[in-house]
């Protein structure tokens, strides 16, 4: 299908914004191009958080400013019209003139949402919105999910036998189950480092001392958060180490101490459900959930998750801890290394 005009450059948008991808979280990736007689002037994304956003970035690139009061700016995202960590974006669109405006999806920011398109519209600014919308949103799921739906963007991965187990049966001396190649620990590496959040319960700490942080590749860590309840973890445990930040959830106490966080929150009644309205409040919108099997089950079994990722090795052991029961639909698989993964996105009408 060919692409109307407003499409084209808006798919560049999409491009741009892209190169933002595990740098501007929790802030959104956006991406904006300015055009002029039908010729690209400028182009901008935003590329760290707490850096200038995608639409000063774009009008920067111009060099010939008095073009811009006979341009079309296209961005991916609605302007901001508050001040944040930088200036209102609209405000500057203004400032310089620009009074073709098209936008690819509203900002769901209680913040912005259609606070930029009414002020650049108080400001003769013709407006065009919802131009690949669904792209634009699909781009930032973990940033529409946390305000939609008023949790992080959940992600649940594990590693299995051929015959479907996650670990033997073992003691808390005995090292845990060797499931996946080096290429798999290094993809997984990867995805710790795209997430703000990764999240275990206290038997996994216990049994394996993970460190859970990013390692194999370079990126910057998670936060790792542990679902404790009655403060069990280990005092020497690798998980308080100083390279990332820690919460701990707990039904005892809420105290900090250096890079780590008690939080009490209810553990009677919807326990995942007071986890999740927690991690909201701690503005986390993505969590990777690396286990155990009962906390990922206490995801499957809720509802609450929106892709699963699953590596499936060659091995094969006679008896251990089975892997959890999902449905899903499969929306790729690949080979990495001599694993396959298997990756699924939750039913929507689940």
């Amino acid at each position: 299908m060919q692409l109307n005009i407003h499409e084209k450059y808006m798919q560049r948008c999409l491009t741009l914004a892209a190169k933002g991808w595990g740098h501007v979280s929790p802030n959104p990736m956006v991406g904006c191009v300015i055009v002029h007689n039908g010729k690209l002037i400028g182009e901008g994304y935003h590329k760290k958080f707490g850096q200038e956003h995608a639409e000063i970035n774009a009008i920067k690139s111009v060099k010939d400013k008095s073009l811009l009061k006979d341009s079309t700016l296209y961005v991916s995202l609605e302007p901001c019209a508050h001040h944040g960590k930088t200036p209102p974006c609209a405000d500057a669109i203004i400032k310089h003139g620009i009074k073709r405006v098209v936008i690819g999806s509203v900002d769901p920011n209680p913040l912005v949402k259609g606070k930029g398109i009414a002020k650049l519209m108080r400001n003769g600014c013709n407006i065009v919105t919802g131009v690949l919308e669904e792209e634009c949103m699909n781009l930032n799921k973990r940033f529409f999910t946390f305000y939609h739906k008023k949790r992080p963007y959940i992600i649940l991965k594990w590693a299995m036998t051929k015959n479907g187990y996650i670990d033997k049966k073992r003691e808390k001396q005995q090292k845990p189950l060797k499931i996946t190649g080096k290429e798999a620990d290094k993809l997984t590496h990867k995805w710790r480092s795209e997430e703000q959040a990764i999240m275990v319960g206290v038997n996994t700490v216990i049994m394996d001392n993970p460190m859970l942080t990013v390692r194999a590749v370079k990126g910057r860590s998670p936060i790792r958060i542990v679902v404790d309840r009655s403060l069990k973890t280990p005092s020497d445990s690798k998980i308080f180490n100083n390279f990332a930040s820690v919460i701990v959830l707990n039904n005892k106490k809420s105290a900090k101490a250096g890079n780590v966080e008690y939080v009490k929150i209810k553990f009677k009644g919807d326990n995942l459900n007071n986890i999740l309205n927690e991690l909201y409040k701690h503005n986390i919108q993505s969590v990777i959930v690396e286990g155990g099997a009962v906390l990922l089950s206490s995801f499957i079994n809720q509802g609450q998750w929106d892709e699963t990722r699953v590596f499936v090795s060659n091995k094969k052991i006679s008896k251990g801890i089975k892997a959890p029961a999902f449905s899903g639909k499969l929306v790729h698989k690949v080979k990495v290394g001599d694993d396959i993964l298997n990756e699924y996105v939750r039913s929507k009408n689940r």
